[in-house]
């Protein structure tokens, strides 16, 4: 199981910047000792990937100290449930982040966060983070990054232009609920399509505006 997860962030980082960091506490667990050795292993079958290992506390510092360092970090499930939850709150929000699980066959893709039952209903939850998850389901199961880099561009551009749900909200920005975040990233993805495609994405887009009336 080690040496599939491996491979997996072995191939998802040549499609990237080529750079994997393995996290464990092997200088304090013995099991870990394994998860590095193995990681180390399959790390030969990839020379044109760099790869450094980092014990989980220094690397739960090192993601507040210099976040851009990192791109792909492959890690245990413990350690990985932690590590993600205090990177989302580099993005001022879990409600931004998606997520994928990846198999060899099938992929799940979905918020990071939960289900936040207790503001169900109220127009409140940020839906960005499952937007993004779309988006990374173009990317890695579809094979479309051109249609995923322009979802990512809506949800930035909705967010320069300072929309912002309850958990993101703040002084000098456009508080907006559930729906009014949907639907203006679907504006702005329209838009951005339209001017992408020239005249013949203006026709699409007409031909959809005369069937949704």
């Amino acid at each position: 199981e080690i040496r599939r997860i491996a491979v997996m962030a072995f191939e998802c980082a040549r499609g990237r910047r080529k750079d994997v960091v393995s996290v464990d506490k092997a200088n304090v667990l013995e099991s870990m000792e394994l998860w590095r050795d193995v990681v180390t292993e399959v790390g030969r079958d990839y020379p044109d990937v760099a790869l450094r290992h980092l014990y989980v506390d220094n690397c739960a510092m090192q993601l507040v100290l210099n976040p851009a360092q990192f791109d792909v970090i492959v890690t245990t499930n413990l350690f990985g449930d932690i590590l993600s939850d205090e990177a989302a709150m580099l993005t001022g929000s879990i409600g931004l982040l998606p997520s994928a699980s990846l198999g060899d066959r099938h992929a799940l893709y979905e918020p990071i966060h939960g289900s936040a039952p207790d503001i169900a209903g109220q127009n409140l939850a940020n839906p960005l983070a499952a937007i993004l998850s779309v988006a990374m389901m173009l990317e890695h199961t579809l094979d479309l990054p051109g249609e995923a880099r322009r979802v990512e561009d809506a949800v930035r551009t909705v967010l320069r232009e300072g929309r912002r749900t309850r958990d993101l909200h703040r002084e000098g920005t456009t508080p907006v609920g559930t729906a009014e975040m949907g639907e203006a990233v679907c504006r702005t993805l329209e838009r951005l399509l339209t001017a992408a495609n020239g005249p013949e994405g203006q026709d699409a887009a007409g031909r959809g505006d005369s069937r949704s009336s």
